[in-house]
């Protein structure tokens, strides 16, 4: 019974979150502590915690997360199957309609239509990361601006354009580096 709980619970989150993993926080929480108890507030909050920190999607992360917590390991996996179905489902029948009608001009010409709206999405996402390094959650105006995360971000910038640096390698040592001038200064 708890078995199936967990997947429809998750599938409910899987298939009416729209916009990604933070849109899906709302839903969790009204599944996983108010609808089932399954957590408190407080352990849904580090839920958060955990998933932000941990790789791969956020809705996913807190399934697995929840599945564990309440089922063991059987609950992990059947709480994720049941997050990532519905976008298996989806994505298959979008693969199979692409590949029956990628020849039509009609589907070529939506793609061709939608490619500037996906290069404004990724690029107002990318201004909004932007504002909050720049200022810092802070009011925009010009004395709050985070003249350490801005340094950061243009020698990140600057080393992994330049030299080919490590990603990986880079963010640690803009942490590092971070870290240190926060405490000195």
């Amino acid at each position: 019974m708890i078995y199936w709980q967990l997947f429809l619970s998750f599938v409910q989150v899987g298939m009416f979150s729209i916009g990604g993993g933070y849109a899906a926080m709302p839903l969790i929480q009204s599944q996983v502590v108010e609808q089932h108890a399954w957590l408190t507030m407080q352990e849904f909050t580090d839920l958060i915690t955990i998933a932000e920190m941990t790789p791969g999607p956020i809705a996913v992360n807190s399934a697995t997360f929840v599945g564990l917590r309440i089922a063991s390991l059987p609950g992990a996996i059947i709480a994720t199957l049941g997050c990532i179905t519905p976008a298996l489902i989806f994505v298959s029948l979008l693969s199979y309609l692409y590949r029956k009608y990628k020849n039509i001009s009609l589907l070529q010409n939506i793609l061709a239509c939608l490619r500037p709206v996906v290069v404004a999405l990724i690029l107002g996402a990318g201004l909004s990361i932007l504002s909050t390094v720049l200022f810092n959650g802070n009011n925009e105006t010009l004395a709050n601006i985070d003249w350490i995360g801005v340094g950061s971000f243009a020698i990140a910038f600057y080393v992994l354009r330049r030299y080919k640096w490590n990603p990986i390698l880079t963010m640690c040592l803009c942490g590092v580096a971070g870290l240190v001038l926060r405490l000195a200064f």
